[in-house]
C-alpha cells in the first residue's frame, strides 16, 4: 500500500505535486542515495526510550505504541531511524495530542487526512518516525502483522532484505518515493502470509 496515495513510486512530478500539500513546511529532497546500515542490537532499546517519552507526555491519551519498520525486525538492515505506530482516540484532533508531543521534543512534519487520517512527527535529529493513527486503524495492524511476519520467517526477511537494497541503489528525489516502492513487496508477502 502506497502511503501517500500514488501508485508509480518513478513519478517524480506527482509526488513534486503532492507531497507539499501534506508537509508542514517544505518537503526534504534527498541529499545523497539511501542508506541502509546493518541491523543494530540497540534499536530495540532506543524504541523503548522513545515510546516511554511518548507514553509519559501523552498518558492514557496513548492507546497503544509498537515498534514497527525495518528498526523492529532483527537481521534486516534499515535505514537508522526509529518508526512507532501510535493510536491514539482520534489521530484527526491534532489539538489533543500534538502539542504535548511537541513539548516532548516532536514536531508535526506530515499530515494525510486522506490515508488513515495519518499524521508524521520526528524529532529534531530525526531519527524517530512516529506515526500517529486513530485506535483500531487497519494500517496499523497491517504493520504489526508485516513486522511479525519479518521475524517469525527468514526467508521472507531475505527476500525483503534484498528489495530493500535493490530500491536503496537506484536513485529518489525523496525518501517517500523509496518507502512506496516497497509497497510491492510488502504486499506480496502480506499475501502469503494470510
Amino acid at each position: 500500500m502506497v502511503a501517500m496515495g500514488l501508485s508509480d513510486p518513478d513519478d517524480v512530478a506527482a509526488y513534486d505535486e503532492l507531497l507539499p500539500k501534506v508537509t508542514v513546511g517544505t518537503p526534504d529532497v534527498l541529499a545523497g542515495p539511501v542508506v541502509l546500515h546493518g541491523y543494530d542490537s540497540s534499536w530495540p532499546e532506543r524504541y523503548e526510550r522513545a515510546a516511554a517519552r511518548i507514553a509519559g507526555a501523552l498518558g492514557a491519551h496513548a492507546v497503544r505504541l509498537e515498534h514497527v519498520g525495518s528498526t523492529s525486525v532483527p537481521d534486516l538492515p534499515a535505514k537508522p531511524i526509529i518508526d512507532i505506530a501510535l493510536e491514539v482516540p482520534d489521530s484527526a484532533a491534532e489539538s489533543a495530542y500534538v502539542p504535548a508531543l511537541e513539548a516532548a521534543g516532536y514536531a508535526l512534519w506530515i499530515r494525510e487526512p486522506d490515508w488513515f487520517e495519518h499524521r508524521l512527527l520526528k524529532t529534531p535529529n530525526r531519527d524517530v518516525n512516529l506515526h500517529v493513527f486513530s485506535i483500531g486503524c487497519s494500517e496499523t495492524e497491517r504493520m504489526v502483522r508485516f513486522r511479525n511476519r519479518l521475524r517469525a520467517d527468514s526467508a521472507d526477511r531475505e527476500r525483503y532484505a534484498r528489495a530493500k537494497r535493490e530500491l536503496a541503489a537506484q536513485e529518489w528525489k525523496y525518501v517517500q518515493q523509496y518507502a512506496d516502492a516497497k509497497s510491492e513487496v510488502i504486499a506480496e508477502i502480506l499475501a502469503v502470509s494470510g
